[in-house]
């Protein structure tokens, strides 16, 4: 029996994660993370949970990825933690892959092995064929998987055109292959299933840049993600149309960059290129510097542009800033407030909603009824997307001649079986998000996110008091101090009587009493939580240090 184990990805973005497993053998495609939502307050990224890749590691073979987006490769080193196994990928995607674990002192235990478009790769049972797809990283790839009971297409994040830079285009005769050999399933990339028609093209992306940079009186700054190859092409080649020299900034883009040219991903002459510290040294209107922080990264170069606080950019009258990259869902704000501050420096600032300066790495409604129909599948199962791209995909599929009943819209955990008589939904394994904090690993839970979000909403009020261990006197205090609650010089009496609240306490509970202390302790979290409701209304963390010495 053939299973289909997805741990993330479908029913949010990112975070994608996929086992395939017959008999003994398993391997999982990808492992992405994702960022955190508006309420994880103070967490830095979200991992799938991977139980049950830990629980059965002896009978996992490889870790296959599709392409070199952090939603693909970001929990790889986490992934690696429990399972020592070979890391296949394309040469760009193992080249990233590669700079992210020398950075972790990561790269010298783990074996990582390029494949190719075309090329074949045997584990165990499976067989697996590497087809070529556009998208807005270059050397992406989907997966052909023979495995006993059929043929199962694995798109990996796709579009479909034909003017993409550097011929990274998807290879649709491949995919027409697979579904004249028959394909048993179809995964499916579901995130932009809502966009009518087609993506446009890049080289309509192109032209409109262009007209950009021509009517630029001073330096043209570009933000977009480190990753986009082909995009950076775009941006080389209007420079060197027009003479004007290019500046990499940010540690991000130039590792990328240095990966892509060493590969022939990206043309660019060394004469085109200049340091930071030659900037001052050639006219504005003569330089273009692509740069991170399109999303509104806090410690982005773009940010830190936006701040003032960049060592070497400083916004000018006319400098104009591109940010050529959609707004993530959730980054809307950050993002605001960095365009926010550029106009307020007297930059010009152009983003997608007002020019079409990004195209989507995703195929729209057309190029996914395209996929469904070159591949003919049996069975069709959409992934990568939130729940309602997974439900509308489903009806997609549905419109174009997939019958109903075999289509399987399944969730994280859940598990797809294949066998000589059907594809069914059947049974789950332990699923989740694994909140990354810091260098803590799932050690944030829901009950801290819960104290993180009343302290930021209510604030805190610490009750400071020693008593004389013998008498029961009070030596010290009680001394109460707020954070995040109220300004204590305008509002100081309701501090002092917060006081007056706790002496009540002191005199209610006489020296004899056993366990006086914790008592006192007690009665003061609840007694200063219904004074401070009473009086103004919030509810703010009480914490009593009460000692005796």
């Amino acid at each position: 029996m053939l299973k289909i184990i997805p741990l993330g990805g479908l029913g949010e973005i990112g975070m994608n994660m996929m086992v395939f497993e017959y008999g003994r053998t398993m391997f999982v495609v990808d492992a992405g993370l994702m960022f955190p939502e508006d309420y994880m307050l103070g967490v830095d990224f979200v991992i799938p949970n991977m139980d049950y890749i830990r629980q059965n590691r002896s009978s996992v073979a490889a870790i296959v990825l599709t392409h070199a987006h952090e939603d693909h490769i970001g929990a790889l080193p986490f992934l690696l933690k429990h399972v020592n196994v070979p890391v296949f990928g394309t040469p760009f995607t193992l080249g990233m892959v590669r700079q992210k674990l020398e950075e972790l002192d990561q790269v010298s235990s783990v074996a990582l092995h390029e494949i190719h478009p075309e090329e074949e790769l045997r584990l165990g049972p499976f067989e697996l064929e590497f087809l070529r797809v556009g998208h807005s990283v270059v050397d992406g790839v989907g997966i052909a998987i023979k495995t006993p009971e059929g043929l199962v297409v694995h798109t990996g994040d796709f579009k479909i055109g034909y003017c993409s830079v550097g011929a990274m285009n998807t290879d649709v005769k491949k995919f027409a292959c697979c579904g004249e050999r028959g394909v048993l399933a179809l995964l499916s990339d579901s995130t932009n299933v809502e966009k009518e028609g087609y993506t446009i093209s890049d080289r309509q992306i192109s032209e409109t840049l262009d007209g950009i940079v021509a009517q630029s009186s001073g330096r043209v700054i570009v933000a977009l993600f480190a990753s986009n190859v082909a995009r950076i092409q775009i941006i080389v080649d209007i420079a060197r149309a027009r003479r004007k020299k290019i500046l990499f900034n940010g540690r991000s883009i130039e590792a990328s960059v240095r990966i892509a040219r060493s590969l022939g991903y990206l043309t660019v002459s060394d004469d085109m290129l200049i340091a930071i510290e030659q900037l001052d040294d050639y006219p504005d209107d003569e330089v273009i510097i692509i740069t991170t922080g399109s999303q509104g990264e806090p410690m982005s170069a773009l940010a830190r542009i936006a701040a003032g606080t960049h060592k070497q950019i400083k916004i000018k009258q006319a400098d104009t800033v591109i940010l050529s990259s959609k707004f993530i869902p959730g980054n809307e704000r950050a993002i605001g407030k960095i365009i926010n501050s550029l106009y307020k420096q007297g930059a010009d600032v152009i983003y997608e909603k007002i020019s079409d300066i990004h195209v989507s790495g995703h195929a729209f409604r057309e190029e996914l009824k395209l996929m469904i129909n070159l591949t003919k599948p049996r069975y069709f199962i959409p992934v990568h997307g939130e729940y309602r791209h997974l439900v509308l995909h489903s009806r997609l599929a549905e419109e174009v001649g997939v019958p109903a009943d075999r289509i399987l819209l399944a969730e994280d955990g859940q598990i797809i079986e294949f066998d000589k008589t059907a594809g069914r939904i059947n049974g789950d394994v332990a699923t989740g998000r694994v909140l990354i904090d810091g260098k803590g690993v799932g050690d944030v839970g829901r009950s801290v996110l819960r104290e993180r979000r009343i302290l930021s909403e209510e604030g805190i009020v610490a009750v400071t008091m020693a008593f004389d261990e013998e008498t029961g006197i009070i030596v010290y205090g009680p001394e109460i101090v707020s954070r995040g609650f109220v300004f204590e010089t305008e509002t100081g009496h309701l501090l002092e009587d917060a006081i007056c609240v706790v002496l009540e306490i002191v005199e209610e509970i006489a020296p004899e009493v056993p366990n006086r202390v914790d008592k006192i302790r007690a009665k003061c979290q609840s007694a200063l939580r219904q004074y401070f409701f009473f009086t103004i209304g919030r509810r703010p963390v009480i914490l009593p240090f009460i000692v005796e010495i």
